[in-house]
């Protein structure tokens, strides 16, 4: 087994979706490709952004069906994310809210897959 884990987002334009990670996650990616962009988060897990007219086989769903989770440390780093994220142009349709695990918000990705932010309430 390998030490690292990669978490794939089909997507419909590689090349925004990678202008668009860089952009909010401030990473460039560690490999690049016409159909397909890598970069790497933390712990290990990185994140692959796939063409999906380029996926074998094809996938049957778009964005939005599933949630790509940032666990932050302490519930004002939500806040303070949220903020950032907005200044770079991310459409959140859950703004940060009290829920009852903790502090979270949603963004979406320009294929609508979801990113969600979010400290659990021991955390604080």
């Amino acid at each position: 087994m390998t030490s690292t884990s990669t978490h794939f987002l089909y997507v419909t334009d590689v090349s925004a979706s990678a202008t668009f990670y860089a952009r909010l996650l401030d990473l460039e990616p560690t490999e690049v490709s016409a159909t397909f962009v890598l970069f790497v988060l933390s712990q290990g897990l990185t994140l692959g952004l796939w063409e999906k007219a380029d996926v074998q086989p094809a996938p049957l769903t778009g964005g939005g069906g599933g949630e790509l989770g940032f666990k932050v440390a302490h519930v004002s780093e939500v806040d303070r994310i949220h903020e950032a994220w907005v200044a770079k142009g991310a459409s959140t349709p859950f703004p940060p809210t009290d829920l009852d695990f903790g502090r979270s918000f949603v963004a979406l990705d320009p294929d609508g897959h979801r990113l969600r932010v979010y400290a659990v309430v021991g955390d604080r």
